[in-house]
């Protein structure tokens, strides 16, 4: 696959997993990542100061089902709608079978009064394996500049 055309499946990757979010299909949400994978949420000053406090860490795609479940089932949270912006998408290199990608994100929670407010910021750090439509995360990690844990961090970001 030639760069501008992994770039443009990247980008649409992130644009599918963006999507997939802010319509709350959380079933389709473990699709995006490989069986073998790694997702979790970690505060930018952790990680800066090399401390491995998380916000939220799984490593495998069952564990990112079992969140679903948790989600659907046991969770209760107030309602509130989800926005994500996601830009500056960048293949940073290659990295055994497949490739490292950067983006930055942004969420916005819309309460059920209609009130808005940035939910987090920061950046995914990320693995990508597959070709074509067929990109997978391997590893996801969000990388967020929020440094307090939001008190109703429910959905994967």
């Amino acid at each position: 696959m030639i760069a501008a055309e992994l770039e443009r499946e990247v980008v649409a990757l992130n644009y599918r997993y963006a999507r997939c979010l802010d319509e709350s299909r959380l079933d389709d949400w473990p699709e995006f990542f490989t069986d073998d994978c790694r997702y979790y949420i970690q505060p930018r000053d952790n990680r800066d100061q090399g401390l491995e406090g998380y916000w939220l860490y799984f490593e495998n795609k069952r564990m990112l089902r079992d969140r679903v479940v948790s989600l659907k089932e046991v969770n209760i949270y107030q309602i509130h709608y989800e926005r994500r912006m996601v830009s500056n998408v960048e293949v940073t290199g290659r990295d055994g079978e497949g490739w490292v990608a950067r983006a930055n994100f942004l969420v916005v929670h819309t309460d059920n009064e209609g009130r808005s407010k940035i939910f987090s910021a920061g950046e995914y750090r990320d693995r990508i394996v597959g070709s074509g439509g067929g990109l997978r995360f391997r590893e996801r990690v969000v990388i967020a500049d929020t440094f307090t844990v939001p008190s109703h961090l429910s959905t994967p970001i």
